[in-house]
C-alpha cells in the first residue's frame, strides 16, 4: 500500500514506500534489463552484417545503439533504488546515469520520427525523393540528432554540482544549483515538446502511408489483400508500441517536473506524482525490449540477415519476391519496412 501520510519526513530520511521503490520497481527493471540487453545485443550483432543501403536502416542502427546504451544505465538505477551500494552511487545516478537514460530515450524517439518521415516520402511522395533520403545525408542527420540531444542533456550533468552531505536519501533536484534547476525545467519542457511533435508527425505520416497502401492494393486486385492487411498491421504496431511506451510518461512528466521545481506542491502530491512518474518511466524503459521485435517484423534486410545467421530457411522468400514484381512501384517500396 502506498504511504498516504501528509507529513514530510525528517531531513535526510527516505520518505517513499520501500516496498514499491526498493523491491517492486528494481525487480521490474531487472527483468527489462535482462531481456533488453539480450535482444539489443543480438540486434546489434545482426545489424553489423546488414549493409546500410537505405536511410531507414541507418536510423534503425542508431536506435539499436541508443537502446543498448540506455539498457546499460538500468543496473545503476536498480542498485540505487534498492539501497545497495554507497551513497555516492545515488549521486552518480542523479548526475550521470539518469541523464544518459533520458538522452538515449529521446534519441530513440527522434529516430522513430525520422523513419516515419523517410517512409512517408518514399511511399506517398516518391517523385519528391531527393538527396535528403540518401545514406550519406541520413548519417549526417543522425550525427545532428545525437548532438542536439547531448547539448540539452550535458548541462544537467555539469549543473548537478551540489554536495550530498551525509543524507541517507538523496533527492536529485537538491543536487542541482539554481541555474541547474532552471535548465532542468527548460530542458524537460523542450524534450516533452519534441516528443509530442514527433508523435503527431508519426501519426500523420503513417495515416498517409496506410491510405496510400490501401489505394495501391485496391488497384492491384483482390489477391493482394493479405499484403494490405500485413502492411496495415505493421504500421499499427509501430504506433501502438510508441503510444503505449512513451505517452503515459510524457503525460506525467510535466506535473512531476513542476512538483520538483516549484515550492507550492504538498508532500502528498509530490509522493503521488513520484509513483506515477516511476511506473510510466518503466513503460518507457520497456521499449528497449519491444524495438528488436519491430526490427524483425518491419525490416526485411534485418529479418533476412537474422535467418541467414541462424540457418533458418525463408520458405516463402521465393513466392514473396515473385509477388513483388506484380505490384506497383509504390507498394514495392513499402515492403522495405512494412
Amino acid at each position: 500500500m502506498i504511504n498516504s501520510t501528509t507529513t514530510p519526513p525528517a531531513e535526510g530520511v527516505c520518505s517513499w514506500n520501500s516496498l514499491v521503490t526498493q523491491y517492486i520497481i528494481p525487480v521490474l527493471y531487472c527483468m527489462v534489463f535482462i531481456v533488453g540487453i539480450l535482444l539489443n545485443g543480438v540486434s546489434g550483432w545482426i545489424f553489423l552484417y546488414t549493409p546500410s543501403s537505405k536511410s531507414f536502416i541507418v536510423y534503425l542502427k542508431n536506435i539499436v545503439v541508443a537502446d543498448f546504451l540506455m539498457s546499460l544505465t538500468f543496473p545503476f538505477k536498480i542498485l540505487s533504488d534498492a539501497g545497495v551500494g554507497p551513497g555516492q552511487l545515488n549521486v552518480f545516478v542523479c548526475r550521470v546515469s539518469a541523464v544518459f537514460f533520458y538522452t538515449n530515450m529521446y534519441v530513440s524517439i527522434m529516430f522513430f520520427g525520422l523513419i516515419s518521415f523517410d517512409r512517408y516520402y518514399k511511399i506517398v511522395k516518391p517523385r519528391l525523393t531527393s538527396s535528403i533520403q540518401s545514406v550519406k545525408y541520413s548519417k549526417a542527420l543522425s550525427v545532428m540528432v545525437w548532438m542536439l540531444i547531448l547539448l540539452l542533456s550535458i548541462p544537467n550533468i555539469i549543473l548537478t554540482n551540489q554536495t550530498a552531505g551525509e543524507k541517507t536519501c538523496i533527492e536529485c533536484m537538491k543536487l542541482k544549483n539554481q541555474l541547474g534547476r532552471k535548465w532542468h525545467k527548460a530542458s524537460s519542457y523542450i524534450c516533452v515538446s519534441i516528443f509530442w511533435i514527433v508523435s503527431s508527425l508519426l501519426i500523420i505520416f503513417y495515416a498517409a502511408i496506410t491510405r496510400k497502401i490501401f489505394k495501391s492494393q485496391l488497384k492491384s486486385g483482390g489477391n493482394s489483400i493479405s499484403v494490405k492487411k500485413r502492411s496495415s498491421r505493421n504500421i499499427f504496431s509501430i504506433v501502438f508500441v510508441f503510444v503505449i511506451c512513451f505517452v503515459p510518461y510524457h503525460v506525467a512528466r510535466i506535473p512531476y517536473t513542476k512538483s520538483q521545481t516549484e515550492a507550492h506542491h504538498s508532500y502528498q502530491s509530490k509522493e503521488i506524482l513520484l509513483y506515477l512518474k516511476e511506473f510510466t518511466l518503466l513503460l518507457s524503459a520497456a521499449n528497449v525490449c519491444l524495438d528488436p521485435i519491430i526490427y524483425f517484423f518491419l525490416c526485411q534486410p534485418f529479418r533476412e540477415t537474422l535467418c541467414k545467421k541462424l540457418n533458418i530457411p525463408l520458405k516463402a522468400q521465393h513466392d514473396l519476391e515473385t509477388s513483388k514484381t506484380k505490384r506497383e512501384n509504390t507498394a514495392h517500396e513499402s515492403t522495405d519496412i512494412l
